[in-house]
């Protein structure tokens, strides 16, 4: 069987590099399964360092989220006009967001029937096309504080192009602080306000605020213009279950595109599609370049390769769904030998457990 591991002191050191970069409160992500490090586990060993804010993006993920956690406090990244989500949120005390009058109009009448006073971050769309007010449309923005059963706690925006463009994501920044600027001048508590993201922090100086939202730079695998101290983490693994030997001209894999040009022996690891491998590019990047460079490597068929006892082996024949041959001739690998690879943890199939050692 395949899991997923995580070195949970290199996760330790790389919490505290970006506490020590931030030098503001971390807002803990673990949105998509916790960046695919499993959104219980991960939120634990957050929590051991301090955490005391996580966000998620999908109301299903409230009660896991709560399964692990205390008092600390849970920010739903979802502007909904849809009445069973908002009342989930309500329900469960979470931190509404609140991006448009529907949105807002919506949680104050959950929060009424419930009898409770939800609270809440306004949402500015600087840029980002989804969720929020636009800074154009900040009357209406204003009018969001004056339901009775919204408590706003803060605000925030969402950079677009932390990754490559420094400019714009300042320009973005001062956006936001204009539209805070108004809400203020209109009478309103604007209160903590957080806009950077990982790649921001670790890309763009000065966009911290009140707090940051990180997810990504925790676990290593973060578009950054500059190196980093932070530790790449997640590698998938499976014992080798058997080792055959072809001869030359022996059709390995599916269509028999895969000819072995000689004697060959041959390790069967029980990693294949179902799992994640095969399905993504091993750098998380997100540039024109990047996609470019998948396509070649694409269309190149680039050897893949499987790693076994610190050497790495070329993978032959197709990938299938749950099992993967490799190339092991003149090797000592054996049975029971532990196969890793490096690929994306949100390309990670959900059911694969995690382990942290």
């Amino acid at each position: 069987m395949s899991k997923y591991i995580i070195d949970k002191k290199l996760l330790n050191e790389n919490i505290s590099i970006i506490k020590e970069k931030a030098k503001v409160p971390l807002i803990g992500v673990v949105k998509g399964n916790g960046y695919g490090f499993g959104i219980k586990e991960f939120s634990a060993v957050l929590k051991e360092n301090g955490i005391k804010t996580f966000a998620v993006t999908e109301v299903d993920d409230i009660k896991e989220l709560k399964e692990v956690l205390d008092n600390e406090e849970i920010l739903v990244m979802r502007s909904t006009g849809v009445e069973n989500e908002a009342e989930t949120i309500a329900q469960n005390n979470c931190i509404a967001t609140i991006g448009s009058l529907n949105a807002a109009a919506v949680m104050d009448k959950v929060s009424q029937k419930l009898g409770v006073k939800t609270k809440c971050y306004l949402k500015i769309d600087t840029g980002m096309g989804r969720y929020g007010f636009m800074p154009s449309e900040v009357e209406d923005a204003i009018k969001c504080y004056n339901y009775e059963n919204l408590d706003f706690i803060g605000a925030y925006t969402h950079f677009s192009s932390a990754f490559t463009n420094t400019q714009l994501t300042k320009a973005q920044l001062e956006l936001f602080k204009d539209t805070m600027h108004q809400i203020e001048k209109a009478g309103k508590s604007i209160g903590i306000l957080h806009a950077a993201n990982s790649p921001a922090l670790l890309n763009v100086e000065g966009v911290c605020l009140d707090s940051v939202r990180i997810g990504s730079a925790f676990t290593g695998r973060v578009i950054t213009t500059n190196k980093t101290k932070l530790n790449r983490l997640g590698s998938l693994e499976a014992e080798v279950i058997e080792i055959k030997t072809v001869p030359a001209g022996y059709s390995v894999g599916y269509n028999g595109k895969y000819k072995a040009k000689r004697e060959t022996k041959i390790a069967i690891v029980p990693i294949g599609h179902y799992d994640g491998f095969g399905l993504a590019k091993e750098n998380e990047t997100a540039d024109l370049h990047s996609v470019l460079s998948a396509l070649k490597k694409f269309l190149k068929r680039t050897q893949i390769y499987i790693r076994i006892n610190g050497r790495m082996y070329s993978v032959i024949g197709e990938i299938g769904l749950s099992h993967t041959a490799v190339d092991i001739t003149g090797s000592d690998v054996k049975i029971g030998d532990t196969a890793s690879v490096d690929i994306s943890p949100l390309m990670v199939n959900p059911r694969i457990p995690r382990i942290y050692k």
